[in-house]
């Protein structure tokens, strides 16, 4: 049975999303605290398969959690509910390595068909290969790397990079666009639309890490190129 931890301090919302998790058919467990969250995850016995963590939490809060979970190399996909839903917690929650973001209120379906989406994604990562040929998983190489988009991994020749659903999928939305200059703006309101005032420059922390994965020197880069005043554009084949 799938199991599912609920990080929220909000006693009525809690409850009611573990009563309608469990209603679905999942195996769910609430805590109230980043603390007892990161105590959870990070002893990964059992482990959960999912993360609903809400932003604001008593003690540390849901950015903290996310961050030190990544940093220690735990990647269980995460949805963050967001109160606000301002674009710059929206992409700070990225930026620290969540899947997916809610803003509250949010409708119940919404939710779960959120939740289950991550999911497929996590039963295709730890399918043999073998297993998931007819699954829509998308691949692309460009010189020595691959970019499974599926199982969000980038290969580089023998090493392997988890990437966050949305670094992937800004990766691709470049590689879409392979050889064209492509606008932050465009990038905040394509990948994750975000239509609002945003600090576009906010887009530049993920470009900094997928360089860094695909071995871009930060001073001379040969994939994905800044064009100034306008922002980036991949190149795949760089002559």
């Amino acid at each position: 049975m799938t199991r599912i931890l609920i990080v929220e301090d909000e006693v009525h919302l809690a409850q009611g999303l573990l009563f309608n998790l469990e209603a679905e058919g999942y195996q769910a467990q609430v805590v109230e605290t980043g603390e007892a969250a990161l105590e959870l995850l990070l002893a990964k016995d059992p482990p959960f398969e999912l993360v609903v963590l809400d932003v604001m939490l008593p003690g540390i809060d849901g950015f903290r959690v996310i961050t030190e979970l990544r940093q220690a190399g735990q990647y269980v996909p995460t949805l963050m509910l967001t109160a606000r839903g301002h674009p710059d917690d929206v992409l700070r929650g990225f930026s620290a390595g969540a899947d997916d973001y809610l803003t509250k209120p949010f409708e119940l379906a919404i939710l779960i068909a959120r939740m289950r989406s991550l999911l497929r994604r996590s039963e295709w990562m730890t399918q043999p290969q073998n297993q998931v040929k007819e699954q829509p998983i998308d691949r692309y190489a460009f010189g020595e790397k691959t970019v499974d988009f599926g199982r969000l991994e980038l290969r580089v020749r023998d090493e392997a990079f988890p990437l966050t659903l949305m670094e992937a999928n800004l990766l691709r939305y470049l590689i879409e666009h392979e050889g064209k200059p492509v606008s932050r703006r465009a990038m905040l309101e394509d990948v994750w639309g975000l239509h609002e005032d945003t600090d576009t420059r906010a887009i530049d922390n993920f470009i900094v890490r997928l360089r860094r994965y695909i071995g871009d020197d930060p001073r001379n880069p040969r994939h994905v190129l800044t064009v100034r005043g306008v922002g980036y554009r991949f190149i795949a084949d760089p002559k």
